[in-house]
C-alpha cells in the first residue's frame, strides 16, 4: 500500500511539474512583472510581424508598378497623353514623381515661363526641386514604422533579460524561503527566467533580420528614383534647349 501511494504522489508530481513548465504554465505562475514582460514583447513581436509583411507586400507591388510605368514612360508614347491618363490619381511613388514634375512644367507653360530665356534655368531647377521634395515625401511614407523594428531588435534582448533577471531573483527567494536547493525548488524560476530570454530572442531577431532587409530594398527603390529624376530632368533640360 504504502508504495502504491508513493508511485501514485511520484507520478502526480511529474504531472504537475510538466504542466508548470509548459508554456502557458511558466506564463500563469511567473512573477506579475514578469509576465508584464512577456505580453510586452509578445505583443511588440506581433506587431514587428504586421509591419514585416505590410513592407514586403508594399514593396513588391512599389516595383512592379515602377516596371510597368517605366515600360510606359519610355515607350516613345506623349509624356502629356501619359499624364493625362494618370492624372491626379497617381498609384505609386514613381508615378507621384512624374505627375508632379509634369504639373510644374504644364503650369509654367501656361504662365510662358518656358518662352523666357530668362527663366529657363529657373525652370528646370524649380522642377529639379519639386521631384526632390515629391521623392522625400514619398520615401518618408514608405519608411514610417521602420523606426519600429529597430527599436524592437535593440530592446527586446534587454528586456527579456530584465525578465530574466526577475526570474532567477525569485529562484533565490524560492531557496532562501524553502531552505531547500532541490531541482524541483529551483527549476520553476529558471524556467521562467529562461522562457523571458526566449520570447526576447523570439521578438528581436525577426526584426533584425526584417529591418536590413526591407532597408536594403528601401534603399534601391529610393535610388531607382532618384535615377528616374535625373533622367527625367534630362528629358526637361533638353526641350528647353529645343524651345530656346
Amino acid at each position: 500500500m504504502i508504495n502504491q501511494q508513493g508511485i501514485e504522489m511520484a507520478t502526480a508530481g511529474v504531472a504537475k511539474a510538466d504542466h508548470s513548465l509548459s508554456m502557458m504554465g511558466l506564463f500563469w505562475d511567473a512573477d506579475p512583472i514578469v509576465k508584464l514582460v512577456m505580453v510586452v514583447l509578445v505583443l511588440a513581436s506581433f506587431w514587428s510581424w504586421t509591419i514585416i509583411f505590410n513592407k514586403i507586400m508594399r514593396l513588391r507591388k512599389l516595383y512592379t508598378a515602377a516596371d510597368q510605368f517605366e515600360e510606359a514612360f519610355w515607350s516613345g508614347g506623349s509624356l502629356d497623353d501619359l499624364y493625362d491618363r494618370i492624372g491626379n490619381r497617381p498609384q505609386d511613388p514613381m508615378s507621384s514623381l512624374f505627375c508632379s514634375a509634369m504639373r510644374e512644367w504644364r503650369r509654367s507653360i501656361a504662365k510662358g515661363v518656358a518662352l523666357s530665356n530668362d527663366l529657363r534655368g529657373t525652370l528646370h531647377q524649380r522642377i529639379e526641386r519639386v521631384m526632390q521634395v515629391t521623392v522625400g515625401r514619398e520615401m518618408d511614407l514608405l519608411e514610417k514604422y521602420m523606426g519600429f523594428l529597430a527599436s524592437v531588435g535593440s530592446t527586446a534582448p534587454f528586456i527579456g533579460l530584465f525578465g530574466t533577471v526577475l526570474g532567477i531573483m525569485n529562484s533565490f527567494e524560492s531557496i532562501a524561503a524553502q531552505q531547500n536547493t532541490n531541482l524541483a525548488v529551483v527549476a520553476p524560476g529558471i524556467a521562467e527566467a529562461l522562457f523571458a530570454t526566449a520570447i526576447g530572442l523570439v521578438a528581436a531577431i525577426p526584426a533584425v533580420i526584417a529591418y536590413n532587409k526591407i532597408s536594403n530594398d528601401l534603399g534601391r527603390y529610393a535610388n531607382r528614383l532618384d535615377a528616374f529624376s535625373h533622367e527625367f530632368g534630362t528629358i526637361i533640360s533638353r526641350q528647353l534647349e529645343e524651345q530656346a
